[in-house]
């Protein structure tokens, strides 16, 4: 079997309030053509299709259009698309029935009741275990290994079993992801790998960035990464996976394909902070004709100039590039110091860590009870905003 992994597209994605239809449009096109050479017996999708659970109309009709072209590269080719946490379950399976019919499986919500729902069926090239994001607390327990005992009573030929699943596994490289730690990133606590159960010969995750094996001895377990880059801090290739599995049992052959992003993301100076004179400096002789996201890296020992942004923003016009923003950091405090944050550090700290600062300014003890609270209180807000 013969299988194209991909994850995290986060289509309607804005960057700084720059559309990015155009690099969305291109990187759609690039998977139908990596699906007209490669000719892969299924497209696994896992997760994070659109960036917010309400995406616009035109959003919408961007993924059935790409989709479609995508089924039209290689109509015999299985689709499988699984709802991340950036998605609605519910939506996701609006169009459920008549997506079958370009043999689109959309997978959105988990089914206790009928495990039927998850799994999917290749004949004569092998089995997809498709599980969408779920908070851990509404997943049974067992409920990875009742799917796969199942697919393996019906397995009898043999062929290849491969799982996907949207979420954090424990040792993963979260580069790119801000304020992650090694038990939470991106909002999804980590999962031991053993938790996944046994019996697949490939695990296609999704949910983390950086394309990446999850190391553990036993078994293949891949995180296909984003094919476009979601923040400046993705400092890495981005692609899709191409998997091959002979038969159940044996191991996967991989490889993978560089997607192209027409408007890379460029941060300035590539390397440490630079003052805001030189960083002006960069900006004004960065080249006219490259289309590029431009961020300054900025160091400062106070605050900015009240008009710095527009300043980099005059300094931009006239060429292909973006200005998007100034990382501005303040130089290092001694421990005793308060830590005054930027507008910009302020945005982009995880709730918990401002609810932190807010506990210890009142000299409240924020302890892992409290912080479990505060986590299970977001988790809840989460998924009502994905099923709303």
């Amino acid at each position: 079997m013969k299988i194209l992994h991909t994850s995290d597209w986060h289509l309607g994605h804005t960057l700084y309030n720059y559309d990015r239809t155009e690099e969305q449009q291109a990187m759609l096109e690039q998977m139908a053509n990596i699906v007209e050479e490669q000719k892969p017996d299924v497209f696994l999708l896992c997760g994070d299709v659109y960036h917010t659970p309400q995406p616009s109309a035109a959003v919408q009709t961007m993924l059935a259009d790409g989709l479609v072209r995508i089924h039209e590269a290689n109509p015999q080719m299985t689709i499988v698309m699984t709802a991340g946490n950036h998605d609605s379950g519910t939506k996701h399976e609006i169009f459920q029935t008549p997506w079958k019919a370009l043999k689109v499986y959309a997978i959105g919500q988990l089914e206790r009741e009928d495990l039927n729902e998850h799994i999917v069926e290749v004949p004569g090239k092998g089995w997809i275990v498709a599980i969408p994001y779920a908070n851990e607390r509404n997943i049974p327990e067992g409920f990875f290994q009742q799917l796969l005992d199942n697919v393996a009573e019906r397995n009898t030929e043999e062929l290849p079993v491969v799982m996907t699943a949207h979420t954090t596994v424990r040792g993963s490289d979260f580069t790119g992801h801000d304020h992650a730690t090694e038990f939470t990133v991106g909002g999804i606590d980590s999962l031991e790998l053993d938790e996944m159960g046994e019996g697949y010969d490939y695990l296609a995750l999704g949910h983390i960035h950086h394309e990446q094996f999850v190391h553990s001895g036993k078994v293949c377990a891949r995180y296909s990464g984003t094919p476009l880059p979601v923040s400046f801090d993705e400092n890495f290739t981005h692609s899709v996976s191409i998997v091959e599995i002979g038969r159940h049992g044996e191991k996967p052959v991989v490889k993978t394909i560089e997607i192209q992003n027409p408007h890379p993301l460029v941060t300035l100076p590539t390397d440490g902070l630079a003052t805001w004179e030189e960083a002006k400096e960069l900006l004004s002789k960065f080249p006219d004709d490259i289309p590029a996201y431009i961020r300054l890296n900025v160091e400062i020992e106070d605050f900015l100039p009240v008009e710095a942004n527009a300043e980099a923003r005059s300094l931009a016009e006239g060429k292909q590039s973006r200005f998007c923003c100034i990382n501005a950091q303040r130089k290092a405090v001694s421990q005793n110091e308060v830590k005054i944050l930027t507008i910009q550090e302020f945005q982009s700290e995880e709730p918990i860590e401002i609810a932190k600062r807010f506990a210890e300014y009142n000299g409240i003890n924020f302890d892992e009870e409290m912080q479990a609270m505060f986590n299970e209180v977001m988790d809840m807000v989460a998924e009502d905003s994905r099923n709303s």
